[in-house]
């Protein structure tokens, strides 16, 4: 990937975390801690500060580094890509599981098999490389990273959300976020006001993977936020592949906002006994569905 592109996707993705966290103006930015989090080196973070700096987003601290000076100012998040790349994303996640691409793969190959520019091949993957399902290897290529391919490890997936979110909310260090969980019940009164007809399927399921994360990380145990996280990776792909019948999408939305008014009440017991009703019935939706029916993200 061209080092620009790279730039510019870190840029976004940086941009999105800064707004989706309400960071305050004067927040100094950990360049460490975002290489981590975004899983590449502290190089290409520094770039995305610069680009981030030009925009006026962030700005020069006296002591060194970089703080926030406008969040409003930041870029875009990746899933706000063009319905171009929003398709070509889409087909690479389908013939990853197919079968139809194999574990390692170069861009050249990737260029003459979807016929598009270096520049948008490059922030496609970047696209993919952070939301965990690709890696790059030394030179041009890239290696696919396991994902749910069968319908059981799919179940399995459901159950063991089953047993980790519902109890997460009763852990003892349970402390809630309100200013991180009303967001996040603002963006899905949004899709139930209407915003769930143009939402592109990408879109919607990291708006409602984002919902889940964020109170599973109220629980202050890490490694059920550590857990959740890594199966939303691997699920990703198979929650692509599933036709969405928006109407009942914003069934399952409006449960979040409910859920969320539980929590935000205090109404934890209540607030456990409702995710647990939420993600055994959107489970079974999902992997045992009626003739005909279609099956919504979550």
């Amino acid at each position: 990937m061209q080092s620009s592109s790279l730039a510019a996707h870190l840029a976004a993705r940086i941009g999105a975390l800064i707004r989706e966290e309400g960071t305050s103006p004067g927040t100094h930015l950990a360049e460490r801690k975002l290489a981590e989090h975004l899983k590449v080196s502290r190089s290409p973070v520094r770039g995305a500060f610069r680009l981030l700096a030009a925009e006026g987003v962030i700005g020069e601290a006296e002591g060194g580094g970089y703080v926030v000076l406008d969040p409003a100012r930041a870029f875009a998040p990746p899933s706000e890509a063009t319905p171009d790349d929003d398709e070509v994303y889409l087909r690479i996640a389908d013939e990853r599981l197919n079968g139809a691409l194999p574990d390692r793969v170069t861009e050249n190959a990737l260029l003459r098999r979807y016929g598009i520019t270096r520049v948008r091949l490059g922030q496609i993957l970047g696209r993919i490389r952070s939301e965990g399902w690709i890696e790059r290897l030394p030179g041009n290529g890239w290696e696919f990273l396991p994902v749910l391919t069968s319908l059981k490890s799919y179940e399995d997936s459901y159950r063991y959300r089953l047993a980790i979110e519902p109890a997460a909310i009763l852990e003892p260090g349970f402390t809630l976020d309100r200013n991180a969980l009303a967001a996040r019940r603002a963006e899905q009164q949004a899709l139930v006001d209407g915003g769930i007809r143009s939402i592109s399927n990408a879109a919607l399921f990291d708006t409602n993977s984002r919902f889940h994360e964020t109170i599973i990380a109220c629980s202050g145990n890490a490694f059920f936020t550590e857990g959740l996280r890594r199966v939303d990776l691997l699920r990703r792909l198979m929650e692509y592949r599933q036709s969405l019948d928006r109407k009942r999408a914003a069934v399952r939305c409006r449960e979040h906002v409910h859920l969320a008014d539980l929590l935000l009440a205090d109404e934890r017991r209540e607030a456990a006994r409702f995710m647990a009703w939420h993600l055994s019935t959107v489970g079974s939706e999902k992997v045992a569905p009626l003739p005909g029916s279609v099956t919504v993200a979550d």
